[in-house]
Parts: structure tokens; C-alpha cells; sequence
């Protein structure tokens, strides 16, 4: 018997018949049980105001591979933890989000019920494209720069790691993007995730001198306008991103606060004698100043007020779709102090207020995701519980410098098993709709690229596409990995797009990307679906993705492998194949001499 023909629960439309009820509601809860796990009784365990109590589930519904088990708990808490226990004879075992234990467990790895608004609906059939706005097109205007910029020619390499290093300018701009709007169509993105277009010191931008108005080096306001609205007739939403945790050492805040410690902007920073400059920087640099969250001005600033910098650029003419915070982990904490929570609820709230529909995704770049409880951001730039994993999983002889999301060595070697628990334990600490919100990516502009990650082995890496683009949340792809570009660390990766020769474009990887976009943007299994591991070995991973309309199939493999799989065990065969080996029938025999995608749409 497979491993994985146990009993099954997740947060998708199978399993809860309302995930976003409101306090006071009933809510139907369903479990899978396949006929190989016999079972005599299962309870529903849930907690009400802080306590657990037990429901008995009935069997609701049978086939002759599986039970479905269902009972009816009440919305009582903005955010409740269940789980459930379920006695096969005298054993008896706990399913909880972590899996199945015949032990012990705490409820860290719970199931959340939220009684919380919907997040916005339209992430689900989203495939972002992000894209660092130096290095993606340029116009070629002429732009008046800051004296420490240093210009290259467009197709120069990024030298990086010197003195230039965040001062290269290429000159990309936002009329370049919208000249090359038809090449994101043609991919099938519909969503576009900008690094900061703030003015700022430096082009990274990370360190803004102003939240007020778009850089005039990328064409400011106007040309963000223009932007916006040839992306609307194409069906495009943009997204911005704003460092809630700094700002820069250029920002008239802190020039105002150096001046006079006791204004307004004064209070918006951690004053101290320990560093030369005199106050806090993230990282302890000058040039990326810590805001103050206590300051009741700076919320003000920032998200509370009327016309604060978050709800200003939601609303029009600006109309960004929402938010990637920066750093948003770090945002309200420092030595004693930590008020993240009441930052993020309240910049949440700030954007409900302004737009309901409005995407909120932080970048928490560690294993203690707190910050994704499901009443403050929707979710994550999601590095810990899919890019990391699948980094150590992929990985073959990479042409990369040792940079491993700052660890001190090279890339770890993961197995299929190993990469399976590490992603089912990241899933376990948060929601399901934290996990469907939040921003799928095997690299970004922090990141080398992963064609690079794999040894430049294309069939590698459409096989890590493959799995970008068929796993729960919201795929982003960096903008030059869909033709193969290269990158070996973070600032290497930040390379400009040859759009006069594309001689070097890998066109048949980009073929094949789009096909696996298409495929993500029309099922809506891979829009709403659960996911339910079937099979795993070293070299392969298998999994399922249902919804109430549809079921499909996802095999990965990362090399050659041989593997069957008999779908008849879930009830299942095979209709239709999407993508990859052709199959009909009950039985699934892999035998590939390379990496391999596999897309079958099962009845």
C-alpha cells in the first residue's frame, strides 16, 4: 500500500464548503478515507474561544475506493485550529495539516478555519511576471541621473559585488515595459510584480528617497499611468512594492528628523549613539533607516491616514492591484519591541478600507512564518516552503557562487522524500488560503537564476516550470527565465533582456513555457484544487490537484527514472493528457531518460 493512501483533509472547496465564513456560521468539514485505511470512528476537534472540544463525523458519501466523513462545525473565532482523531479498531491516530501521527502532536500543525473576508478571488487565475525595472526594457529617452549612478550600454553584463554594485544604470524604464506588453501576453501572464519604481539613492530602489511619485528616471507618474492603462486592455494588473521595515538615507523623513529629533519625522526613527550616523539601519547601513512603528505619525504616514502612501497608490489614477511588502517579517520589530502584528493588521485594513480586492504579499525570508496566521497578509513570497526546497531538489553541478538564501556553504542536496516533508511542514504553520496566496517562484531578483541552479540544463528546468506552474498559490516567473536567462548570484541574475537579437533566447523553452502557463491559467483544479501527494521516490514526485469541477494528475521528475503508478487506487483514470507521456487508462508507467513534466486530467 502506497504511503500515501491514507486519509486526507485540506482547506479547498472539497474539504470545507465555506472557507471564508463569517463568525456565527455553519461550516460543513469533510475528510477522505480510502477503503485500504479501514476506519471505525473519527471526531472533529476544534477549538471554541481557546478550548478544544470533539464532534463525531458520519460517513456522508462512499465509492468503492473511499469514504468521505463530514460534520458541521460553527464559525466562533477569527481564526480557529482543528484537527481530527480518528480510531482505526484500538489504534488511534490525529490528522492534522503536518499529517498523519499515531503519537502525540501539538497544534502548531493544526487546520485553520478563518472567519475572514475572502481573499481576493482573482490571484487563483493569476501568473505573475516580475520584472526589476532598470533591466527589463528600455525606451531609450534621455534621462538626467544622479552622479553616483554608473551608465552601462544595455546589453553590458551587471558587474556586481564592487563599487558599482546597486548604482549600475541601464536604463530601463516604464515606457520600455509597455512597448514589450505583448511579449507578457504572449507568455500568459496577466499580472506584473515590480520591484520599487520609488526615487531612491540607488536602482535597486530598496532604499527610497521619496513614496510620493514614480522615479522621473523611469518616466514618473505619467508614464506609470500610461502603463496602467495599456495593461487594463490587456487584461494586466500590476502590483508595487514598498519597504514598510525602511526607508532610504535620501528621504526628506530623515533629513527633517536629523535636523530636529523631536518632530514629527523625528519620531518616524530609533535614535542611538551606537553607530556612527546615529540612528538604526536595517542591517545596521546608513543607507536603509528603520521606521519607528510606535510613532502614531508614522502609521499615520505610512497606512492609517486618509491619503497615506498605501492606500494613495491603490487607489486611481495609480490602481495598483495591491502590495508586496518588503522585508515585511522584520517590519515593527527591533530589541524589545515587536509590533509586527499590529503593523501588518493595520496596513491589511488600510487596503480593505481602499480596495477589498487588493493582493497583500510579504517577503518573510525564514522558517517561523507567524506573520501568516491569516489575518494579516494574505501571504508569502513563498522562498522557505517551495523555491528553497526545490533549489536543493533540482540542483545539478550549479553555476552558481555558494549563495543559498544566506547560508554560509553551497546548495544541499534534497531527495524527492526529503523535499515532500519539508514542503508538508512549511504547509503545516499556516493556512491553506495563506498558502494559495501567496507568491510561488523558484528565483527573483534576490536569487541567482535557476537556469543556473540546474547546471544550465534546460530539461531540468522545465521540469521545476512545470511544477512553478501546477503547485497551489500564485506562480511568478523573473522576468528572462521563460527564454533561459542566466544569472550566478543575486545581482548577476538582475540582467537585461537582448530584445534586437534574440539569437541567444532559448525559444524552445519558452515554447514550452507557455504552454504549461496556458494549461495553469484554464483548469481550474490548479486554480482551486487541494493537493494530495500520491507518489514520491528520490528522482520523482506525483501529486493531485481536485477541485469540485476537476481532477488532474502532476508527475515531476528530475532525471531519468522509471515509476508506475496505479491510479485506480484513488478511484481515478486517466481522461485527457495535458502535458508530457501519453496515457490512457488506470496505469501510469514513467520510463524518461531525462527530467520530465507529466499534466493528465483524470475522470
Amino acid at each position: 500500500m502506497s504511503d500515501f493512501l491514507i486519509p486526507h483533509h485540506d482547506g479547498s472547496d472539497l474539504y470545507v464548503s465555506n472557507a471564508a465564513p463569517k463568525i456565527g456560521d455553519k461550516v460543513e468539514i469533510r475528510v477522505r478515507v480510502p477503503k485500504s485505511f479501514p476506519v471505525s470512528k473519527i471526531y472533529l476537534r476544534i477549538f471554541v474561544d481557546g478550548e478544544p472540544r470533539l464532534f463525531p463525523l458520519k460517513v456522508k458519501r462512499s465509492s468503492p475506493s473511499e469514504d468521505w466523513w463530514s460534520s458541521t462545525a460553527v464559525a466562533t473565532n477569527s481564526a480557529q485550529r482543528y484537527r481530527f482523531l480518528i480510531f482505526q479498531g484500538k489504534r488511534q491516530y490525529w490528522l492534522t495539516a503536518g499529517g498523519l501521527f499515531d503519537h502525540d502532536v501539538t497544534s502548531t500543525s493544526d487546520f485553520f478555519l478563518l472567519a475572514q473576508p475572502e481573499f481576493p478571488k482573482w490571484i487563483h487565475k493569476s501568473v505573475f511576471y516580475q520584472i526589476f525595472p532598470d533591466r527589463f526594457a528600455t525606451s531609450g529617452k534621455a534621462r538626467k541621473i544622479p552622479p553616483q549612478y554608473v551608465r552601462r550600454n544595455w546589453n553590458d553584463l551587471p558587474k556586481g559585488k564592487d563599487a558599482t554594485t546597486g548604482v549600475e544604470y541601464f536604463g530601463g524604464d516604464l515606457e520600455g515595459v509597455q512597448e514589450h506588453l505583448d511579449h507578457i501576453v504572449g507568455l500568459g501572464a496577466n499580472g506584473i510584480y515590480f520591484t520599487p519604481f520609488f526615487p531612491a539613492r540607488s536602482t535597486h530602489r530598496y532604499d527610497a528617497s521619496n513614496f510620493d511619485f514614480v522615479d522621473p528616471i523611469l518616466g514618473g507618474n505619467e508614464a506609470l499611468f500610461s502603463l496602467a492603462e495599456a495593461a487594463e486592455r490587456k487584461g494586466i494588473r500590476l502590483l508595487g512594492d514598498l519597504t514598510t521595515n525602511h526607508c532610504g538615507a535620501g528621504h526628506p523623513w530623515l533629513a527633517k528628523g536629523l535636523a530636529d529629533k523631536t518632530s514629527k519625522e523625528g519620531s518616524y526613527f530609533y535614535w542611538h549613539d551606537r553607530a556612527p550616523h546615529g540612528y538604526e539601519g536595517w542591517w545596521g547601513l546608513a543607507s536603509l533607516p528603520k521606521l519607528n512603528y510606535s510613532s502614531p505619525q508614522l502609521r499615520k504616514a505610512m497606512y492609517e491616514g486618509t491619503n497615506s502612501i498605501v492606500r494613495k497608490w491603490l487607489r486611481p489614477p495609480f490602481s495598483m492591484a495591491g502590495w508586496r511588502i518588503d522585508v515585511g517579517n522584520m517590519t515593527g520589530k527591533y530589541l524589545d519591541q515587536d509590533i509586527n502584528q499590529k503593523v501588518m493588521r493595520g496596513i491589511r485594513s488600510a487596503m480593505e478600507e481602499v480596495n477589498p480586492d487588493a493582493w497583500l504579499v510579504a517577503e518573510n525570508a525564514d522558517n517561523f512564518p507567524t506573520d501568516l496566521d491569516g489575518l494579516g497578509w494574505h501571504g508569502t513570497m513563498n522562498y522557505n516552503g517551495f523555491g528553497r526546497v526545490l533549489w536543493g531538489w533540482f540542483a545539478h553541478k550549479p553555476d552558481t557562487k555558494p549563495e543559498y538564501y544566506g547560508f554560509p556553504e553551497g546548495l544541499p542536496e534534497f531527495t524527492g522524500q526529503q523535499t515532500v516533508a519539508a514542503i508538508q511542514q512549511f504547509n503545516a504553520m499556516i493556512p491553506w488560503r495563506s498558502l494559495n496566496a501567496s507568491m510561488a517562484l523558484l528565483d527573483s531578483h534576490d536569487t541567482p537564476r535557476f537556469r543556473n541552479i540546474v547546471g544550465k540544463d534546460p530539461v531540468r528546468h522545465l521540469a521545476a516550470m512545470g511544477m512553478l506552474l501546477t503547485y497551489p498559490g500564485v506562480p511568478s516567473i523573473f522576468a528572462g527565465d521563460e527564454i533561459g536567462l542566466e544569472g550566478a548570484w543575486g545581482e548577476d541574475a538582475r540582467r537585461t533582456i537582448n530584445w534586437d537579437d534574440k539569437s541567444e533566447w532559448d525559444m524552445d523553452f519558452f515554447t514550452e513555457v507557455k504552454k504549461l502557463v496556458k494549461i495553469r491559467r484554464k483548469h481550474d483544479a490548479l486554480a482551486h484544487g487541494g493537493l494530495r501527494w500520491v507518489d514520491v521516490s528520490k528522482d520523482s514526485i506525483a501529486y493531485l490537484r481536485e477541485s469540485r469541477k476537476e481532477s488532474l494528475l502532476i508527475f515531476i521528475s528530475r532525471k531519468g527514472v522509471k515509476r508506475n503508478l496505479e491510479l485506480s487506487n484513488w478511484g481515478y483514470a486517466v481522461e485527457q493528457t495535458l502535458y508530457g507521456p501519453r496515457f490512457t487508462g488506470t496505469s501510469i508507467s514513467i520510463d524518461t531518460p531525462s527530467a520530465v513534466v507529466g499534466i493528465w486530467k483524470l475522470r
